[in-house]
């Protein structure tokens, strides 16, 4: 039977630009950690704690999208299915395109590029306590910089190495119900107008997560990601990686891709 929790809609259509190292030749959703798309993770995070039905919102480089997710071994009950949501479609344009699909039910909206030891049970709690149309996760992330203690006099009292941010940031992870798509467009970028307008009328939540997260916007966090996995320290939820044959081989360190038979975010 499946879980009724609500459908998880994964915005991957994006080019991933600040990523070009990989992304120019492999969409920002396939680039791996630990030998797994990352795109993989985000879904086995869902996966772990019940969810089961998967929109993938795709358009750069899309139909590669398609042939992993039709390649891939996924675990009895999970669905994945990918809606070719247009080549520039901007990120709330893809969500209105999925409309008919979500069927007037609630729903969840994450990125393919952020992973996380977000309690989605929590996060589904506080979301239908606050009777808001959209809850939000909030993160403060660690700033890339080391930050200089300057006193009063101008003296420099020391050095803290990338401190964590005093702000919050969108981190993706949102639960929203039906009636967030009376303020997306076609044209409309999720972050911007449709998030504004829901803060404006009152009817955007904020989950603080104060774990971890991460989003690989860069070939460095790509490396950092990578990184934690191969010392057996990725703090993110999920499956443990299976053997599957015929996968796809989507490394960062340039190797060649080939596909086996069968803010802006991404």
């Amino acid at each position: 039977m499946p879980s009724q929790l609500p459908t998880v809609v994964i915005l991957c259509g994006g080019r991933g630009t600040r990523l070009r190292e990989r992304t120019e030749t492999v969409p920002k959703a396939l680039v791996e950690i630990g030998g797994r798309p990352i795109l993989w993770h985000v879904i086995g995070i869902y996966a772990a704690h019940g969810f089961d039905r998967f929109l993938l919102a795709t358009g750069y480089l899309g139909g590669m999208v398609e042939e992993f997710v039709a390649a891939e071994g996924w675990p009895e009950g999970v669905e994945v299915e990918c809606v070719d949501t247009g080549l520039d479609t901007p990120t709330g344009g893809r969500i209105a395109r999925l409309g008919e699909r979500l069927a007037g039910e609630p729903f969840c909206v994450t990125y393919a590029d952020g992973v996380a030891d977000v309690d989605l049970d929590a996060l589904l709690d506080s979301h239908r306590e606050s009777g808001t149309l959209a809850t939000v996760t909030v993160v403060r992330p660690h700033l890339q910089w080391g930050v200089a203690e300057i006193g009063d006099d101008d003296r420099v009292a020391g050095f803290v190495e990338k401190p964590r941010s005093e702000h919050w940031i969108n981190g993706g992870f949102l639960c929203c119900e039906p009636g967030i798509l009376d303020y997306i467009e076609e044209e409309s970028v999720l972050e911007r107008e449709p998030l504004e307008r829901l803060a404006a009328a009152g009817q955007l939540h904020a989950f603080r997560h104060e774990g971890f997260w991460d989003c690989m916007d860069t070939y460095k966090d790509a490396v950092v990601l990578n990184d934690l996995w191969a010392a057996g320290e990725q703090p993110w939820t999920g499956w443990p990686p299976p053997t599957p044959s015929g996968r796809i081989s989507l490394g960062i360190t340039g190797t060649t891709t080939t596909a086996a038979a069968g803010r802006e975010r991404a």
